[in-house]
């Protein structure tokens, strides 16, 4: 089995979470760390992020985020973050809708709209 097919099977959210969130974290420190989500319940997740790069993933509104940093033999946390601080807007679909005003329905002006990712993405930042 391929990794990426693994990794997507490993961190699937569970079924009764229905509203996700598309979130973005970037290490700008020069260590390290283990970004990681446990409070969810039946549903782990967690991945190393090098100093510089970007870890796109998807979680529930109400998931936390924990940042540990390396340490000589350890980690140790560093951070909590709310998810809900992460997310990413699709900026140009929301960027072409804040033009046409009367072409938006209500729902549409409450709701952003995002992008549905199947696994999460770790890319260097730019």
């Amino acid at each position: 089995m391929p990794l990426a097919v693994m990794a997507q099977i490993l961190d699937s959210l569970p079924p009764e979470q229905s509203d996700r969130l598309l979130c973005c974290y970037v290490n700008a420190t020069s260590k390290i760390q283990i970004a990681r989500i446990s409070n969810i319940a039946n549903w782990y997740f967690e991945r190393v992020v090098f100093p510089g790069q970007r870890l796109v993933f998807e979680a529930p509104p109400q998931a936390t985020l924990e940042i540990h940093t390396g340490m000589m033999a350890s980690a140790i946390l560093s951070d909590k973050i709310p998810c809900e601080r992460l997310c990413l807007l699709e900026e140009s679909k929301a960027e072409a809708q804040m033009d046409r005003p009367a072409a938006r329905s209500t729902e549409q002006k409450d709701k952003p709209s995002q992008r549905n990712f199947k696994s999460p993405l770790l890319t260097t930042v730019d």
